[in-house]
């Protein structure tokens, strides 16, 4: 006799604004590898402190040299505030120093509708780069609630 089959959902009514992002680092050269080294404190941090409006935070391996993080978040300000402080923001005032050697990537999934990403010094393409139209981000299209609101900036070539 076979067992049942534990079937489980959740019930999200309580979080109509919920984020998920997903976060990946793709070590290329011992200079990436130093550099994630030097991230990973602040990546500790961030899960033991849990700073407001971060739900969930879980790590993954994509492969040996390419992993990342999945968070949930109570809404997009609550992101973007994390997004504003230390160590976050401190790592994008670094973001060149530290994408030598690493490529750093995140998709970003919202509740009420739409999807936004952005790829740094990735070697091959990851995600939504597999199907979607490239965009720069630049203008409007560097911040992240820019993008998700989309817009009618052309695809490059």
């Amino acid at each position: 006799m076979q067992a049942a089959i534990n079937r489980q959902s959740v019930d999200l009514s309580d979080y109509p604004d919920l984020v998920m992002i997903m976060l990946g680092f793709r070590i290329r050269t011992m200079r990436g590898l130093l550099a994630m080294l030097r991230i990973g404190p602040g990546l500790a941090q961030i899960a033991r402190q849990q700073p407001d409006g971060l739900l969930a935070h879980e790590g993954m391996m994509f492969s040996l040299l390419h992993f990342g993080f999945r968070q949930y978040w109570r809404d997009l300000d609550a992101l973007e505030a994390f997004t504003r402080s230390e160590p976050h923001a401190d790592w994008w005032k670094r973001i060149r120093e530290l994408s030598a050697g690493a490529g750093f990537w995140h998709e970003t999934y919202h509740a009420r509708g739409g999807v936004e990403a952005l790829y740094v010094a990735m070697p091959d393409p990851v995600g939504l780069q597999h199907f979607a139209p490239a965009r720069q981000p630049v203008g409007r299209f560097m911040s992240a609630r820019a993008r998700v609101q989309g817009g009618a900036e052309p695809a490059i070539a």
